[in-house]
């Protein structure tokens, strides 16, 4: 597992690759910190107040930048057809958005656990976005980044931003902030939950109080999602309930991971070994700049 920490020391053997190898960028993971439904819009989206931080462990994309147009994805996804990758995506919309002539072959370390609430593809997204706006010297800034992004998902704009904020509205108000950088167990039961069918939920609580940052971040952090998937999934309440037994524990996003904070890593590793083997999870600190923005300093200094 710590093989895939976004470690200062890793980031640095990135840095002094050879010009025109293949560059490993990180790919990281997110939580939602607390996560508070304010009202339901006429339109059908929610207004809401969310609170995300980065952490140092998630996927790795392998990029070489190449002459031909090709998008190539070395490492597709079992049961998803590569041109609804994400990362395709993302790739092919830098390319048409800027004329890029050039291409690119990227491999996919996959280890964040899909459809888990800790932002996998969005952070894929992003990623591919900013490396090969890097490697293609396509200079587009962040602002016409995040236009590309959004299209591609809600989340990818955090992703790209590169830092912990606060986000409000239906997602587009960002606030930076820096929250205190705990360490985290992360968990996933074997079960896949639908953002959509939470949020379509009737019984989903949509009235909570909007209130300033600085209240918010001295407040009790809590998920109006929690109640509803721990009602409609036993297995994420059996993981839920078993994490509580060593921190107090919240659901990310719309799940299916939940989370404890610890203050130190020792804390964290004593109640990650104890875990039940059938549950995937991993040990992570939070960053209140994404290891990818890190990598990106080096790089371009």
């Amino acid at each position: 597992m710590e093989t895939y920490r976004f470690s200062t020391a890793l980031l640095s053997e990135i840095k002094n690759i050879k010009q025109g190898e293949p560059i490993r960028f990180p790919s990281p993971a997110k939580l939602n910190l607390f996560l508070y439904i304010n009202n339901k819009r006429d339109d059908g989206y929610h207004e809401l107040q969310t609170l995300f931080q980065f952490l140092d462990f998630g996927d790795w994309l392998t990029i070489n930048s190449t002459i031909n147009r090709e998008i190539h994805l070395v490492s597709p996804i079992t049961n998803l057809n590569s041109q609804d990758n994400l990362i395709y995506k993302a790739a092919k919309n830098l390319q048409e958005y800027t004329n890029c002539k050039l291409g690119a072959s990227i491999h996919l370390d996959k280890i964040l656990p899909i459809g888990g609430g800790v932002g996998g593809g969005s952070s894929n997204a992003a990623t591919t976005l900013i490396a090969l706006n890097y490697l293609w010297n396509t200079q587009l800034s962040l602002k016409d980044l995040c236009h590309i992004g959004l299209k591609l998902g809600a989340d990818v704009p955090i992703f790209l931003h590169g830092k912990s904020a606060f986000a409000e509205g239906v997602g587009e108000k960002i606030t930076y902030c820096e929250p205190p950088e705990k360490w985290f167990v992360v968990l996933k039961p074997n079960v896949s939950i639908s953002t959509a069918s939470i949020f379509n939920d009737p019984h989903l609580p949509r009235n909570s109080p909007k209130l300033s940052l600085s209240e918010l971040l001295n407040k009790k952090y809590e998920n109006d999602c929690e109640k509803i998937v721990l009602n409609h999934y036993s297995e994420v309440e059996e993981t839920y309930n078993w994490l509580l037994q060593y921190a107090p524990a919240r659901l990310t996003g719309t799940g299916a991971c939940v989370f404890a904070e610890f203050n130190d890593k020792k804390s964290a590793q004593s109640a990650f070994l104890a875990k039940p083997d059938k549950i995937f999870g991993f040990i992570a600190k939070g960053s209140n700049i994404s290891p990818l923005h890190k990598l990106m300093g080096y790089l371009l200094k």
